[in-house]
């Protein structure tokens, strides 16, 4: 057998289920019939006191709607009950009333119904000759009902901050998820674009050479052979952030690395030379990654697309910023951005910096100009 506590409980689920229109009309007859109940029938005027104690409930049906207007009705329909000498020292429509506008409407409307209601309740006690104390009683009892309505209203408005806080909780996690399978999109992209494009290269150059330049030709297979463990080291490190931290992941490339990326971009027969001009400085581990990814994909785009012989990558450290120059000497480039350009334009933005990339103003090659913020960055040594 279910508990008093839990059986008010389900009643009071049940109740909140139906229609706001239904509960408050059963609310309203309520009221209506305590009224009745309470008034004094007798003397002839009966019918007068039934319509007035109808005026002073029966409008509970909008009380939601138009609170202080019910609360107007209301209070009219109990001041003449007060005036007529048949209603009792509980006016339970206006209390419902004054407990709606409290919990229903704002600042000013709060204050006109508390005003409203202190005359209502003193002219209908004090002018049939009351006394004061049945003031204060009656008072008591509608300062209770403002404070519960006031309870409710403070509840409401808390649930509604928690219900706003949440969903900008889930917002927020679903930019940040969707910022995280960019940023994974970006460095699998990356690494796969370029790990593949020099596989592709050393591949097809392999089996022409093994004949007449053996050597040539084995060192393209290692080539392919160290390409393809780097891209699996990385590709295992940009999984595992989705999975979880690991101590045995490698870290993300630095710009350090870049003599690697350039050895293995030189071993497909194209020339990179690396120019640096001002203080090299130590770069926090996103901008340094940020830094090396731009090259490595335009290493990459140079590689598959570009057919060019020599490519130029320039470093121009200063103290705002980090410059970094990859122009080449093939093909202007396509008519219109790739992933990669738009991977690469993405990651800048990320960081703060910019990216542009066209074709060179001599009309021979193309051209990626990256600038690194280094605000944050402390000179090496």
């Amino acid at each position: 057998m279910a508990s008093p506590s839990r059986a008010a409980r389900q009643v009071v689920d049940r109740v909140r289920a139906l229609p706001v229109l239904v509960v408050d009309t059963g609310i309203a007859v309520l009221c209506f019939v305590a009224s009745v109940l309470s008034a004094d029938l007798m003397g002839g005027r009966g019918s007068l006191v039934l319509l007035v104690c109808a005026l002073a409930s029966l409008p509970l049906v909008w009380r939601r709607r138009h609170p202080l207007v019910v609360t107007t009705f209301c209070g009219i329909g109990t001041v003449w009950l007060s005036m007529l000498g048949a209603v009792d020292e509980q006016p339970v429509g206006q209390l419902v009333a004054t407990y709606t506008f409290a919990a229903l409407c704002g600042p000013v409307g709060r204050m006109v119904g508390v005003l409203g209601t202190a005359a209502g309740v003193a002219v209908s006690i004090l002018v049939p000759g009351g006394s004061v104390r049945a003031v204060s009683f009656v008072g008591l009892l509608f300062a209770v009902a403002y404070a519960l309505g006031t309870s409710a209203r403070a509840r409401r408005d808390r649930i509604a901050l928690l219900e706003e806080r949440a969903r900008r909780h889930a917002e927020e996690q679903t930019a940040v998820a969707a910022r995280e399978r960019e940023a994974i999109a970006r460095d699998m992209h990356d690494i796969l674009a370029h790990s593949f494009s020099l596989i592709a290269v050393q591949a097809e150059a392999g089996p022409v050479l093994v004949r007449p330049d053996p050597a040539r030709a084995e060192r393209a297979f290692d080539v392919i052979g160290d390409t393809a463990r780097e891209a699996l080291a990385q590709l295992r490190q940009t999984l595992g952030t989705v999975r979880g931290p690991g101590d045995d992941l490698a870290p993300q490339p630095q710009l350090a690395d870049l003599s690697t990326l350039v050895e293995r971009a030189g071993a497909t027969g194209l020339r990179v030379t690396v120019a640096q001009h001002g203080r090299a400085r130590a770069l926090p581990p996103l901008l340094g990654t940020a830094a090396y990814r731009v090259v490595q994909e335009s290493l990459t785009n140079v590689v598959r697309h570009a057919n060019a012989t020599h490519v130029e990558v320039g470093l121009d450290w200063s103290p705002d910023g980090l410059r970094i120059d990859v122009s080449d000497d093939g093909s202007p480039g396509p008519a219109t951005p790739g992933n990669g350009l738009i991977g690469m334009r993405e990651r800048m933005t990320a960081i703060g910096g910019t990216l542009h990339a066209g074709p060179r103003t001599d009309g021979a090659g193309f051209r990626v100009t990256a600038l690194v913020p280094l605000a944050e960055a402390a000179p090496d040594g």
